[in-house]
């Protein structure tokens, strides 16, 4: 994509309503910009980021089993008076009346209309467990709507929901769903850290936050540094040894924090404190819903049974101003490579030599035709304004191409998250983005 072409509305200034540095940086990089009160429009640059977060949901959900499907964001308001819910929920659900007097509602979250599908559809062991998940937009009206994309009043959400016909069952689906998560968050750039939870609104009696560490996160972290080490592919969730280690471990927030236990199983040198983000949370909530909703099925003996349950959420979109949070410098956003908006970007120093600016064209074309996603600056613009704008939105390599290094058939590439320049002739540059690493 060339720059002239592109929708890019840079910001040279901080905004003054941007309290952190996600909400400054999303804003000055034309990443969103507010239509009302916690809620955004996502332009170009930010939209091609949330795609690239929801994609690797995606396939980490699709990795662990579960099946996609779309619900809608209006829900009848009947489902929630069945599960008790509906009163008890607070004003930050939306209630809405359609013109025929129905009461119906902004989906905070889709408990209800899942157990609802479930019920009309399963009716035998033999049909479980069913892992079902979407990514859609939700709402919840937030009283102080703040930060940006992390609180939001609407937000993208990639929600999960397991079916089993015994505990032991539907504990092994929240531990599979758990190892999900930890891949899911390395692969964006993120070391996620485990946290036991309360469950909330949703219920039950078994839930892990996850969040990653920023110095603007809402939680206080307290945990054992052997938690930052758990490996995913070593979690066997049908295992009750692997399920009793991992809850185990000492990692809490502060609203959960015991300093005399933190101390009594942690040793001093591996004890961690840090401030966090949340960016999912799984549960397990047994019968909740399964079982005043009446979503049963015929077990082994063919007795009816009320289903156990769990559900599994990720911020999609609270995750891209997690990443702003946890990957930043002084200059702008520093992207982990596989959520950048492009890989890199192609900058023309001197737009207005006819010979620089047949180079660039030249190594742009043989870029795309390689599938290499990158943002040529080809705008008739200082140096520096050029370096500004590349190191404010953040992608992991510039390519720089200048008269003066291609006299000598060279030109500059620069690592976003280190710094690093190192000069190479075009052919090299071109083997080294267009090849395999």
């Amino acid at each position: 994509m060339r720059l002239s072409d592109y929708f890019l509305p840079l910001l040279k200034e901080n905004p003054s309503e941007a309290q952190i540095v996600s909400h400054r940086l999303m804003l000055r990089a034309g990443m969103i910009r507010q239509s009302s009160a916690g809620i955004y429009s996502w332009l170009p640059l930010g939209f091609r980021v949330l795609q690239k977060v929801e994609q690797i949901v995606r396939e980490e959900q699709d990795a662990a089993g579960a099946q996609e499907m779309l619900m809608p964001t209006l829900q009848p308001a009947e489902l929630w008076r069945e599960s008790g819910r509906y009163e008890d929920y607070g004003k930050e659900m939306l209630r809405i009346r359609d013109r025929h007097e129905r009461d119906m509602l902004y989906g905070p979250t889709n408990e209800e209309l899942i157990t609802d599908i479930f019920r009309s559809s399963v009716k035998s062991y033999r049909d479980l467990p069913k892992i079902l998940y979407h990514i859609q937009w939700k709402f919840r009206d937030e009283v102080r709507p703040r930060f940006g994309v992390m609180r939001g009043r609407e937000f993208l959400m990639k929600d999960a929901y397991s079916f089993d016909i015994d505990k032991l069952a539907a504990v092994a689906s929240y531990f599979r769903m758990f190892a999900a998560y930890l891949k899911t968050f390395k692969r964006m750039g993120l070391t996620p850290i485990p946290v036991r939870a309360d469950t909330g609104p949703i219920g039950g009696d078994l839930s892990h936050e996850f969040h990653v560490q920023a110095d603007t996160g809402e939680s206080e972290l307290f945990y054992d540094s052997d938690v930052v080490q758990l490996d995913e592919a070593g979690i066997d969730p049908t295992s009750p040894k692997v399920q009793d280690y991992i809850a185990g471990w000492y990692a809490a927030t502060d609203e959960k924090h015991d300093q005399a236990e933190f101390e009594a199983r942690v040793p001093e040198a591996r004890r961690r404190q840090a401030r966090g983000i949340e960016v999912g949370q799984v549960f397990y909530f047994g019968t909740k819903y399964s079982a005043p909703m009446n979503a049963v099925a015929a077990g082994p003996d063919g007795a009816p049974v009320a289903v156990e349950m769990g559900s599994y959420g990720i911020g999609v979109s609270r995750l891209v101003g997690a990443i702003i949070e946890a990957s930043h410098d002084d200059a702008g956003i520093v992207w982990p490579e596989p959520v950048a908006p492009f890989k890199l970007g192609l900058i023309n120093l001197r737009a207005a030599d006819a010979k620089c600016t047949a180079a660039c064209d030249d190594l742009y074309g043989k870029l795309r035709a390689a599938g290499v996603d990158v943002l040529y600056d080809d705008r008739d613009e200082s140096a520096g304004a050029k370096f500004a704008a590349m190191d404010l939105i953040g992608l992991p390599y510039q390519l720089i191409l200048g008269p003066r290094g291609l006299a000598n058939n060279l030109v500059e590439v620069k690592t976003r998250a280190s710094g690093e320049r190192r000069e190479m002739a075009p052919e090299a540059a071109l083997n080294f983005f267009a090849g395999p690493r």
